[in-house]
């Protein structure tokens, strides 16, 4: 569904991508992992057409996506910060969209804006919403024009655990639906029920694209964290990644 060809791009000294060749098929979800600035963002943007990149290709479906923005609208993105008009109310960006995409009111999927009540603070600025709040709209946005593909770019961070657990399961129900679903996230916890593929991403370059049943028998570890902390343990700056994921997790358990 969608295939990347030797994709590299540049901001200044920094090597955002370096040589990235992956493919990507219905009915996957591919969690992108790995340290901050590894790419992961650029490589999202890059699929989106937020970022041009200095060499290859990117195909949805078999076409180019170069020149031809009309893929997006197969796309339901979640940005890691969702960044909206000030003074926008929260009903009128619902409105709004609604209106560009033209989509019937039938074809819509409001489970996520019935289950986190947005109908409620329809009348508030965006500037009044707590970033949790922000977050609830932004993934409710995500998945509105129910789309084949779905990028989510730290989904849960943000969000209480109950709102959490609400959005983590619509992510399941959507895998069973076929579709493609991109996910990145440093809480390596979210993703152990969701994977099917893990792409691990280090200053640029991917390391290994693998289905989680393989990593977890090339690891003999059953979590995600561990198995990654296994598969990378030669590399120091990897290992203390890994290593701080876990704290994290520890820390989140004891509280």
């Amino acid at each position: 569904m969608i295939r990347i060809e030797n994709l590299s791009k540049r901001f200044k000294k920094l090597q955002a991508l370096d040589d990235i060749n992956a493919f990507f098929s219905t009915g996957q979800v591919v969690s992108l992992i790995g340290p901050n600035g590894s790419g992961k963002t650029t490589l999202i943007k890059s699929i989106l057409g937020m970022v041009k990149a200095d060499s290859g290709i990117i195909y949805v479906d078999g076409k180019k996506i170069n020149g031809d923005p009309s893929y997006r609208g197969r796309i339901g993105y979640m940005p890691q910060i969702g960044r909206y008009p000030d003074n926008m109310r929260v009903g009128q960006l619902f409105r709004m969209l609604k209106n560009i995409r033209k989509v019937p009111d039938a074809a819509l999927d409001t489970d996520l804006l019935v289950k986190f009540n947005l109908a409620s603070i329809f009348d508030k600025p965006m500037r009044t919403l707590s970033g949790g709040t922000r977050q609830k709209v932004s993934a409710a946005l995500a998945f509105y024009f129910n789309p084949e593909i779905l990028i989510l770019d730290e989904p849960t961070a943000g969000l209480d655990p109950l709102s959490s657990e609400i959005l983590k399961e619509k992510i399941m129900q959507e895998k069973r639906k076929n579709k493609l679903i991109l996910i990145t996230s440093h809480i390596l916890s979210d993703l152990d029920e969701l994977t099917t593929h893990v792409m691990y991403l280090q200053e640029g370059k991917m390391i290994f694209l693998k289905d989680i049943e393989t990593l977890r028998k090339e690891t003999g570890q059953e979590k995600l964290g561990k198995a990654i902390a296994h598969v990378m343990k030669g590399g120091k700056k990897e290992a203390l990644w890994i290593d701080e994921v876990l704290a994290l997790k520890e820390t989140d358990k004891n509280d």
